[in-house]
């Protein structure tokens, strides 16, 4: 897998739903699941590990912290074609800390190597590990290359490193998305000091001109919310940063793309609503955009919304004004 550009996994956002619209606009970008804990995995009645062919390259991010398990769910990925798993030691919110994983793991380093080094022991699949730069008052230089270095010991040759810390007291896990502020130039000196790692960085980046001076610093950038909330940025990114000359999409032709999908999972008992709401910022800054989303907001939860509610959502936009505006984009 080429890192360069990853879309971060997000819980309730990142679904296969989601994942799948998101492929039809890049080839090349990383798409990761949601979070998905060990427990659930390895004791719920559900299919945790559900996805579309079409969405490689495709990565689980796993939450846990027992060695044993952590090893069993590796090999439920690696059977499933997962083409990697990443352990997730950055989420803040209580019930993640409660459970031992998340961003309090980064306190434990040396139980994240024996996560690592069990699940390569198990595995051919890559094992990579998503952090923060430090936690509450463990928030020096130093902690952080104490970190990554026990870590990279085990085997771990990737790291995705959110450029802020976390406070584990005091903030919710929304609020610890912008609080403390964020510090590349700590992930770059990381990037420096650890030159034969794949050190990718995350947090607060919002354009591709963003992610390409990024590239010069480190090896791969991780785009959140901007990449959900904004999504047709992505139909740039194999151009920009891969240098993929196919053609992409417009936003209708990407409705229109939809549509089989739709279908399909509306057959075997998808829920309309739960495929088209990672849709709708596609129009984000065009005429019609607000009434695109508002028809899709209040009719898309119905029980009986089905295609047509996409196609009349669809009329508000100014198919011509829409492509005039891509073209613009790409150019």
């Amino acid at each position: 897998m080429d890192h360069k550009f990853s879309v971060a996994p997000m819980l309730d956002w990142t679904d296969k739903h989601c994942r799948y619209f998101h492929r039809l606009m890049s080839k090349h970008a990383v798409l990761y699941t949601e979070m998905v804990t060990t427990g659930a995995l390895i004791h719920g009645k559900g299919d945790y590990l559900a996805y579309n062919e079409q969405e490689h390259p495709l990565v689980l991010q796993l939450g846990g912290s027992n060695p044993v398990e952590m090893a069993r769910c590796a090999i439920m990925a690696e059977q499933r074609g997962y083409d990697a798993v990443n352990i997730n030691v950055g989420c803040p919110s209580d019930r993640v800390q409660n459970g031992m994983f998340g961003a309090c793991l980064m306190a434990k380093p040396e139980l994240v190597a024996s996560c690592v080094s069990a699940m390569l022991d198990k595995v051919s699949i890559p094992v990579t590990v998503k952090s923060r730069i430090g936690i509450d008052e463990l928030d020096c230089y130093q902690f952080l290359t104490d970190f990554v270095g026990i870590i990279a010991d085990a085997g771990c040759q990737q790291f995705i490193v959110h450029a802020r810390k976390a406070w584990l007291k005091g903030l919710s896990p929304k609020e610890n998305r912008e609080i403390p502020e964020l510090d590349y130039p700590r992930v770059h000196q990381l990037k420096k000091d650890f030159p034969q790692l794949d050190i990718s960085i995350n947090g607060g980046i919002k354009t591709l001109d963003d992610v390409r001076y990024q590239l010069q610093l480190v090896d791969g950038v991780m785009v959140g919310r901007e990449a959900y909330t904004n999504p047709y940025l992505l139909s740039q990114v194999d151009h920009f940063i891969y240098g993929d000359e196919q053609p992409v999409l417009s936003q209708h032709q990407l409705v229109r793309a939809m549509l089989p999908y739709i279908e399909q999972q509306m057959q075997q008992g998808a829920r309309f609503w739960h495929i088209v709401r990672h849709m709708l910022g596609l129009f984000q800054g065009l005429p019609g955009a607000r009434q695109w989303r508002r028809h899709l907001s209040e009719n898309g939860h119905k029980i009986e919304a089905g295609p047509e509610v996409l196609m009349q959502a669809l009329a508000f936009v100014p198919e011509h004004l829409a492509s005039t505006r891509a073209v613009e984009t790409q150019s």
